[in-house]
């Protein structure tokens, strides 16, 4: 058995889109970043990389490149599953956690779920909590949004 925890955060932006777990939430801001932001995949990523023992999410996917610009999070998550895979684990369970004051995300976490199945992922063994910070710190002020993600993974 292996465990991996994931981390990762964006500060809010004018003229992108708000996309989380995969889903496109309706919002008058999106989240600044490389690929197309997706704080959960992207938390979900190191985990799972962590677990591994593979380094982190920019170690796999650098800014640096231009083919993950503007790249779909839930293709580089599909990726690290089949690396999950081809390394001779399976994947046991995923919990999360989303922190952000607005928009509330409780009614798209099942579309969440759905979309990050689509990587690969069975949608039973993946837990999304969506959680505000009480108006504490970035996520608080409405700066950014905040994602953790824990794994269990077992040699296959």
């Amino acid at each position: 058995m292996r465990t991996g925890f994931g981390y990762d955060s964006h500060r809010f932006v004018q003229g992108r889109k708000l996309i989380i777990g995969g889903v496109e939430i309706p919002s008058e801001k999106g989240l600044a970043g490389h690929s197309d932001a997706d704080v959960l995949c992207h938390a979900i990523i190191d985990s799972l990389i962590g677990a591994l023992g593979r380094g982190d999410i920019g170690k796999h996917f650098p800014d640096t490149e231009s083919c993950w610009k503007d790249a779909s999070s839930v293709a580089m998550l599909r990726n690290v599953v089949e690396i999950v895979d081809t390394s001779g684990f399976e994947i046991l369970w995923i919990d999360s956690t989303v922190i952000m004051e607005k928009p509330r995300l409780l009614p798209y976490i099942d579309s969440m779920k759905k979309a990050l199945s689509s990587a690969g992922i069975r949608a039973d063994v993946i837990n999304i909590k969506a959680k505000t910070n009480e108006g504490m710190g970035f996520t608080g002020r409405g700066e950014g949004v905040a994602a953790y993600a824990v794994c269990l993974l077992k040699k296959s």
